[in-house]
């Protein structure tokens, strides 16, 4: 029985012929009808730079990236094959990512390695396959020099080489094109499902000059894939190998190389999840629950309690719990499971009280650590919400939140410990222990004396060595401040233009001041402990280990979620439809790294100072926890009080503005490009700071930052390109961190959340004018961001092929009493929720014309209408820490 063939609006898409099963084993990503051997295959290879074997690996997955800096002026990098004797060969196929940054390469070839002749050259219309076929040459060493186009890089996935004997593409030959059973043509991105394991058989035929149409099958032609999720012969005959996706093309070398559409095949497998390590299958059944990631599962008092049904994947003993308030108040007892059977249990009686409620299954086997799997349900008198309030996070009867989770307990996570010290601390003012005047020239090395005299004070029992204090006037900065000591703070006096001014002079893009070395943390990995929950939700604080032994309250841990290859082919982001006219870059496995400290541990179940902002799923590979030490990391630093400027040449003017034009401004990038950087930083802040003409942010908040509060600061008239990675005022890539009351001019990206950063993190009581582009979460699955009383055009959405396949760019985000535009689209296996946006509602960049394939909006209430709760993240602390602990973050 052939498998599922669909494609979202195009139905069958080509000829599909069921036949024999294959052998096991991996398939190289491309083949050539009649081209033989693949010469360069595991050949010796050198580059100018970076890992050049990967290249002729046989492994799509692995790749050749040339450094940055082998870039240089000339923009040429290059790769070489030593293939071990003289070999005959005229035909070179190149598999790259980023196609779209090369402006042309060439062939050579050599006896030597070291004079060179060409055999081959190509300078427009470059795609993602590049088959160069030519005369016969025989060489033992073979060079591909590739110019790019810009200062981006490209990566080289296979490099392949051979001596072909296809026949000659026909005479006249103007186009190539799949074709379906009955002869129709296939339109770009057509899109072909497939079980694990099925078969079928790519058609290929092309058009004349004449319009007659031809057959290709006898003809020289080269099939292609971009991975080895799909295996393709030299005649067309491919293979679903494993869950994931290849994008496949067909390509007929002529004067000039023809190509076909992006087409596609996705591979799926119904049985992934019947494996023995995802333990059992399990649902909540109830007649007014939407058992669905992201919705209210919300139940009216006196309703009968929802029912869970489950399959084993393994033998051993089922129990359950139904709790609410803590405690205990229905019981499954333990019964014994055989491998493949089914359960049912319904907790007897009707759901009387309102609140939260958890319907707990355990499953134990012989020799292993339980394993836990959970359901939550709300029960609450609807008609008494307060309609002025959100139906999910509103005011109950003590005056506190009360969260409306999921089905899996997935709700609006508690943003409350962001910031300085972990939320609700007063920024202390420091006493002044080092004091600078403004002098002749260049003011970096005095700048820095001071810095350093300070940080070689002791540490006083506040935690701070002191401040140096820069009186008013101007300073010029021509190098980069570097704040390497925890306890020292700079301080400057007034950021108004009569006040502290940091005057970045000289062509140099670089960062003004930097604080904290470019290091990680150090993670114990012989602490790991795996979690047994088969899921923890996003927004939880509490979950179970398989040994907490070893471990105490105050241990500072990372929380690991994995994100295997199933959960990328869930979520669509390994096929990402190409950029318009260039490529992108399909996403690999990747694991989030929540930074916590325990505050309780309760036999194995452990509990930490705030949620995990994405769902732990055993089924897309589960998490662990570590230790870790962090003694890189200096913290209790900060800078506040003055202005930054940046010189600039006025005579460098643009009109570019992403993909159109606008009126002529300065575009001069050769100067300072950031105020502030926080790298490897804990409880640090930034206040009181107004900035001019940079070209990348105010401040940036890097990877290993946490606890860092940027308040009452704003950036104007920035000077560079108006393009990618450009204008982010504040950009955020750590977590815990919080960034209130700041105003922003002419940025692209004025609140900005960079890749795969682990929240929470908030915007709060922020406005962004003149903007040339959004505020968002920027790319590839950053979670947990609050936009709170932010008045900007925000969008958190799937952004495509956008950059080099941004894809999913947030997930758990939260939109509240936001005003301007608002784009809120729900990721697959998440939530984002829009809650009292004034302002339109501004649809995703897909669907489109050009990607049809449906994507499912976020949860929004209140459209139009700010709720009642004034601050999401106001109210959070106020019931955490009290009012005093409002008191302490404002102005």
């Amino acid at each position: 029985m052939m498998g599922s063939m669909k494609k979202l609006g195009f139905g069958f898409l080509v000829l599909l012929l069921m036949l024999p099963a294959m052998s096991g084993g991996k398939e190289k990503a491309s083949a050539a009808a009649g081209s033989g051997t693949n010469l360069a295959l595991g050949k010796s290879a050198q580059a100018s730079s970076g890992k050049a074997g990967n290249a002729v690996d046989g492994d799509p997955s692995t790749v050749w990236q040339p450094l940055a800096a082998d870039r240089g002026d000339d923009m040429n990098v290059w790769i070489s094959i030593d293939l071990g004797a003289k070999e005959t060969f005229n035909k070179v196929m190149m598999h790259l990512n980023r196609a779209d940054n090369l402006k042309d390469y060439e062939i050579l070839y050599s006896d030597d390695n070291g004079s060179w002749n060409q055999a081959y050259s190509k300078n427009k219309d470059l795609t993602a396959t590049e088959a160069a076929m030519f005369d016969d040459v025989t060489a033992r060493y073979i060079k591909i020099n590739l110019n790019l186009s810009k200062d981006l890089n490209v990566q080289l996935s296979e490099l392949e080489v051979y001596n072909s004997t296809e026949a000659p593409a026909p005479a006249g030959l103007k186009r190539i094109y799949f074709t379906d059973a009955s002869g129709k043509e296939y339109p770009n991105n057509a899109e072909i499902r497939l079980n694990k394991g099925e078969k079928g058989t790519l058609v290929l035929k092309g058009e004349l000059d004449s319009g007659q149409e031809v057959d290709l099958t006898p003809y020289a032609k080269t099939f292609a894939a971009t991975t080895q999720d799909v295996s393709i012969d030299p005649s067309g005959a491919f293979t679903a190998n494993q869950v994931g996706a290849a994008l496949v093309h067909g390509v007929v070398q002529t004067t000039k190389e023809l190509k076909t559409n992006d087409f596609w095949i996705v591979v799926d497998d119904p049985n992934v999840f019947l494996d023995e390590k995802y333990v059992m299958n399990s649902k909540l059944i109830h007649q007014h629950i939407q058992s669905e990631i992201g919705q209210p599962a919300l139940i009216e008092p006196k309703d009968v309690y929802p029912s869970v049904s489950t399959v084993s994947n393994v033998a051993g003993t089922l129990s359950g719990e139904l709790i609410y308030g803590g405690k205990v108040i229905a019981k499954l007892d333990p019964v014994a499971v055989a491998k493949g059977e089914a359960k049912q249990w319904t907790p007897e009686g009707t759901a009387d009280q309102k609140g939260r409620y958890e319907i707990r299954l355990t499953m134990e086997q012989a020799g292993k650590p339980p394993v836990y799997d959970s359901f939550y349900f709300t029960v609450w008198d609807k008609k008494s919400i307060p309609k002025d309030q959100s139906q999910i996070a509103f005011l109950g009867d003590d005056g506190k939140l009360v969260y409306v989770s999921d089905y899996r307990g997935n709700q609006i996570l508690d943003f409350s410990n962001v910031g300085y010290m972990g939320g609700g601390v007063k920024i202390p003012d420091v006493k002044v222990k080092a004091t600078v005047k403004p002098g002749d020239g260049d003011d970096t090395a005095r700048i820095q004396a001071a810095i350093d005299e300070v940080s070689r004070l002791p540490v006083g029992k506040d935690g701070f060595r002191g401040a140096v204090l820069l009186k008013k006037g101007k300073y010029e900065v021509g190098g980069t401040l570097k704040m390497n000591a925890s306890g020292v703070v700079l301080r400057g006096e007034g950021q108004d233009d009569k006040g502290t001014l940091i005057y970045g002079t000289g062509a140099n893009p670089r960062n003004l001041i930097e604080i904290g070395e470019n290091t990680g943390l150090s993670i114990d990995n012989g602490s790991m402990r795996t979690i047994t929950d088969l899921y923890v939700p996003s927004g939880s604080r509490t979950f179970r280990v398989d040994d907490a032994g070893g471990y105490k309250v105050g241990d500072t841990v990372v929380v690991r979620r994995v994100g295997d290859k199933n959960w990328i082919h869930e979520i669509g982001m390994d096929y990402i439809y190409n950029r318009p006219g260039g490529t992108v870059t399909q996403w690999s496995p990747f694991n989030l790294d929540f930074d916590r400290v325990i505050t309780a541990i309760n036999g194995n179940a452990i509990t930490v100072d705030a949620p995990i902002a994405n769902a732990v799923e055993q089924k897309w590979g589960g998490g662990q926890m570590f230790k870790y030490t962090d003694s890189a990391r200096i913290e209790q630093v900060g800078v506040e009080n003055m202005r930054a400027d940046s010189d600039f040449d006025p005579s460098i003017m643009d009109t570019v503005m992403d993909n159109d034009t606008t009126d002529p401004y300065y575009a001069d990038e050769k100067h300072a490009e950031r105020f502030v950087v926080f790298n490897s930083v804990k409880n640090g802040w930034v206040r009181d700071v107004t900035g001019y003409h940079l070209s990348y942010s105010l401040v940036q908040m890097s990877r290993n930052s946490k606890w860092i509060t940027v308040q009452d600061s704003k950036m104007y008239d920035m000077v560079s390109i108006i393009t990618g990675g450009r204008r982010y005022v504040i950009h955020q890539m750590g977590q815990l961190n919080l960034a209130q009351r700041i105003y922003t001019e002419t940025a692209r990206h004025a609140f900005v959340v960079d890749s795969r950063v682990q929240g929470p993190n908030v915007f709060l009581d922020g406005k962004a004018v003149k903007n040339y582009n959004t505020s968002e979460p920027h790319h590839r699955w950053s979670v947990g961001g609050l936009f709170d009383n932010i008045d900007a055009p925000i969008s958190i959405r799937d952004r495509g092929w956008l950059g080099s396949g941004h894809g999913w760019a947030g997930a758990n985000y939260v939109s509240w009493n936001t005003e301007n535009e608002l784009t809120s689209q729900q990721p697959p296996t998440a939530q984002n929720y829009a809650i009292g946006h004034a302002g339109p509602k501004v649809p995703g960049l897909v669907p489109s014309d050009y990607d049809p394939r449906p994507r499912s909006e976020g949860y929004w209430e209140s459209l139009g209408k700010h709720v009642k709760v004034e601050s999401l993240y106001k109210q959070q602390l106020l019931e955490r820490l009290g009012k005093k602990a409002l008191d302490n973050i404002k102005q």
